[in-house]
């Protein structure tokens, strides 16, 4: 049985999430998530929408995903390479190079992120306050 892991926050999930975790999924038979944890999020200076509880309930719903495991912080990879025995580490490329430590442990693969689709353009629309396109031909509701 060959192994994935990946890691990530996975907050607001859309569909270039479920796109890298098809696509990690299918480099091999099982894949394992490491989820960042609210308090990991909070020491890289993020601040998740939907609490880690929420965020592990998502990722447990999806088809590829077959572990959920809590990302702690950002030394415990090696550990969880080995204790998972992964064969693969799968991240998105705006990581390419930053962890090719873990080669000595397992293949590393970058893969391509989904175009015109992230976690932080979402957030930034939604901070401009604007109409959503089409929605004023609908009623207020009473």
């Amino acid at each position: 049985m060959k192994r994935i892991i990946t890691y990530g926050t996975y907050d607001l999930l859309h569909y270039g999430h479920i796109q890298m975790l098809k696509r990690a999924r299918d480099l091999g038979d099982y894949l394992i998530v490491a989820l960042s944890t609210d308090e990991f999020n909070r020491i890289k200076g993020k601040k998740a929408y939907h609490s880690y509880e929420t965020r592990k309930k998502m990722l447990e719903a999806i088809r590829y995903v077959d572990l959920v495991i809590p990302e702690n912080n950002w030394e415990q990879k090696k550990d969880d390479v080995r204790k998972y025995e992964a064969d693969i580490f799968v991240i998105g490329d705006d990581w390419a190079g930053k962890f090719d430590f873990l080669m000595d442990s397992c293949e590393v693969i970058y893969l391509a992120r989904t175009e015109g689709i992230s976690t932080s353009q979402i957030k930034d629309e939604l901070r401009l306050d604007q109409p959503i396109e089409g929605m004023d031909q609908y009623p207020e509701p009473h």
